[in-house]
């Protein structure tokens, strides 16, 4: 496998005392982890994780890993995909119920990664329907996202929620009144925040200037595709 980040022609395995990542790039020492489901219809809305509380604290930093999400059947590979480390943000982490008695680890709690919420510019496929995608796309799609890095945990939320809504509005040339229309479930989001209009139009400027959408006329935008 060759490294999505740097293109680097191979990536390495670390071995079993490295609890949080499983492959390395030696070029530009990028982390991975790797999750993987056995089924024929893809991804799916859910991908279970470890550790709630862990999860939680690595979201405080960029230091976790990039993502890799496999679905597969028994034999070939359907999708497999990068999320880079920076598209993680709190509205993306479900927890799960506490492990109960007689459980032996009673009061564990675990979380699921809600895929279906990840922003699709954050959804870099490498192999997608059982065909793999040109390494240099995917290099450059990579590449692309680039500018949504920041370490500030709630700029960080703001900006990829409001991606994220913009591309659940079926077509590419939209209103900035069909993007309104998520303010109640972004107010839910980040309910400290009671200029929720103000904001929207805030993080809309950002996704311009950064290239995900285009400004066409007043209150008028259209989505930017990956290549």
């Amino acid at each position: 496998m060759f490294c999505p980040i740097c293109g680097g022609s191979m990536l390495t395995h670390y071995g079993d005392n490295k609890p949080v990542a499983d492959f390395f790039c030696d070029g530009c020492k990028s982390d991975y982890e790797l999750k993987s489901k056995e089924t024929v219809r893809g991804v799916g809305r859910k991908i279970a994780d470890g550790a709630l509380a862990s999860m939680m604290k690595r979201l405080q930093s960029l230091n976790n890993p990039n993502l890799f999400v496999m679905a597969h059947s028994h034999q070939d590979v359907k999708d497999f995909l990068l999320v880079p480390k920076y598209f993680f943000t709190p509205s993306i982490i479900e927890a799960r119920e506490p492990l109960k008695p007689p459980a032996r680890r009673a009061g564990w709690q675990g979380c699921n990664i809600l895929f279906q919420d990840i922003p699709e510019s954050g959804k870099i496929y490498i192999i997608k329907d059982y065909k793999a995608i040109d390494k240099q796309v995917v290099i450059a799609n990579y590449g692309r996202t680039v500018g949504l890095k920041t370490d500030n945990l709630e700029s960080r939320g703001w900006l990829l929620d409001v991606l994220s809504c913009v591309d659940r509005i079926p077509q590419d040339n939209f209103t900035i009144q069909e993007v309104y229309n998520f303010v109640d479930e972004l107010q839910n989001k980040h309910p400290d925040n009671n200029f929720v209009h103000a904001k929207i139009r805030q993080q809309l400027q950002i996704l311009r200037d950064k290239g995900f959408i285009e400004f066409k006329d007043r209150g008028r935008y259209k989505r930017v595709r990956l290549y």
